[in-house]
């Protein structure tokens, strides 16, 4: 109730009227245009309570220097709490420090990304290629690769977090319950936070209307299936398994925290990858440039027609790690991310936090930004990250893409590795033709990470 229900100045008035819709596809393109209009990169939306930077001494203040200050916070926790309980993205304190700890020391592990290896490649090998081989060259065979990355993460994600193979990217695409459940839950979520007050989804909850019902029974049938699989792992012992959800068993003894735990890492893991893939392909289907020289890299490392067999050859191939990351600069899967000011502070830039401000930085619009990167920011340019034909990574306050600071994405490592993979084998095996290519920017659907509206139709053919 803190929120202004009205306010005339221009943002606000944008925002409440949807004016910007006129002149911008999505609200993303609207808040990179004000912010880089602004001199010190960073402006308020009024009506939503909302602080939001582009700036990246603020973002490093935020994420490192006064991190305690800027805690996800007891507005977005409850936002996601039905959803994600009491996941690591959303908690804050003692519990996420837990949680912080316990993956990092399994992440870390040569064992379990052997682990995540083997699951990719298998998949690739006994799926998705077969799927795409399937269809490559027929006039009639358009394929919505969003789709068929969203199965494939999801299948991955689901064998890497419970040791559970819901098939979703077998040829006669199936569509597991589950997947359909966490689909619905998570659109569902990332609309309440759309609203412009959360006692409209909080009253629909109450009254159990509409929406709010619909993620009701959604979270209802995540919730039946995954504590059946934690009920039978531990039936038949874990100790012996491999999976995520194993590994954390010998730690927590709640089955519902280990569910919260399990869901969290699934949501990142599975939608996150799936954004980047099909931003990713976008770019080479409008950059031939580039997938020639990711063809010829990979064709120099690893031999003409010869399979990747190590995560040594990955690392050897700095300009597939440049085109990710450039292509990640521009269509981050997480457009944007929100903090909430514990006390009174002030920004680097001078701005004013008042308690209890949401403050919010916003990784698509830094991309856009001629001040961090260049007059040619626009542009997808591999070679912006390369030196010497190496890879230089970026000041990562700059490039906020995983998080920076103390909740630095804990699987990015994982993530890299599975986008690299999935692309290399797509670009060396198949040509690919956009069917409808989007004007200068995609548009997109409301959700959690970035997602085409009308997903990415594509006509392969086998090289």
């Amino acid at each position: 109730m803190k929120l202004k229900l009205w306010c005339n100045c221009e943002i606000c008035d944008g925002y409440l009227t949807m004016s910007w819709s006129k002149q911008f596809d999505n609200l993303c393109d609207w808040y990179a245009h004000l912010l880089s209009k602004s001199p010190t990169k960073t402006i308020h939306i009024h009506v939503l309570g909302n602080t939001i930077t582009a700036n990246p001494d603020n973002v490093e203040y935020m994420l490192k220097t006064r991190f305690d200050n800027f805690p996800k916070g007891k507005p977005f926790s409850t936002i996601l709490g039905d959803f994600l309980g009491r996941g690591i993205f959303n908690v804050d304190g003692d519990s996420w420090r837990f949680q912080k700890e316990m993956a990092s020391l399994e992440l870390r592990r040569f064992s379990i990304r052997s682990y995540a290896l083997e699951i990719v490649n298998q998949e690739i090998k006994t799926r998705l290629i077969p799927l795409l081989s399937s269809v490559a060259g027929k006039e009639d065979g358009v394929l919505d690769l969003q789709d068929v990355f969203k199965r494939f993460s999801f299948d991955s994600m689901c064998k890497f977090s419970f040791g559970l193979d819901p098939r979703c990217l077998e040829l006669s695409l199936p569509m597991s319950d589950f997947a359909v459940a966490f689909d619905l839950a998570s659109k569902l979520s990332a609309e309440r936070a759309m609203t412009v007050s959360p006692l409209v989804w909080k009253i629909k909850r109450m009254l159990n209307l509409g929406s709010e019902k619909q993620l009701k029974e959604a979270i209802k049938m995540i919730d039946l299936l995954a504590l059946e699989v934690i009920k039978q792992r531990r039936k038949m012992g874990f100790s012996t398994h491999k999976d995520l959800l194993s590994r954390f068993m010998s730690s927590v003894n709640d089955d519902t925290y280990l569910r919260d735990i399990v869901i969290s890492f699934l949501l990142a893991g599975r939608d996150t990858v799936a954004s980047a893939l099909t931003s990713f392909v976008w770019l080479l289907g409008k950059n031939p440039r580039v997938c020639s020289e990711i063809r010829a890299e990979a064709d120099r490392i690893l031999g003409q027609n010869q399979e990747l067999t190590s995560f040594d050859q990955l690392r050897e191939l700095h300009y597939l790690q440049a085109a990710v990351y450039e292509s990640t600069r521009l269509y981050p899967p997480i457009q944007f991310d929100s903090k909430f000011c514990e006390e009174d502070d002030v920004l680097p830039d001078g701005t004013y936090v008042k308690k209890g401000t949401r403050v919010t930085y916003h990784p698509y619009a830094m991309g856009r930004m001629r001040e961090i990167w260049g007059q040619n920011c626009l542009e997808f340019k591999p070679e912006r990250w390369l030196k010497n034909g190496l890879f230089l990574p970026e000041n990562p306050y700059k490039y906020p893409v995983f998080q920076a600071g103390f909740r630095v994405c804990l699987g990015k490592e994982m993530a890299l590795v599975e986008i690299k993979i999935v692309a290399l084998s797509l670009v060396r095996q198949f040509q690919i033709h956009l069917v409808s290519p989007y004007r200068a920017t995609p548009r997109f659907s409301p959700g959690l990470t970035a997602t085409f509206s009308g997903g990415l139709p594509v006509l392969l053919q086998q090289r």
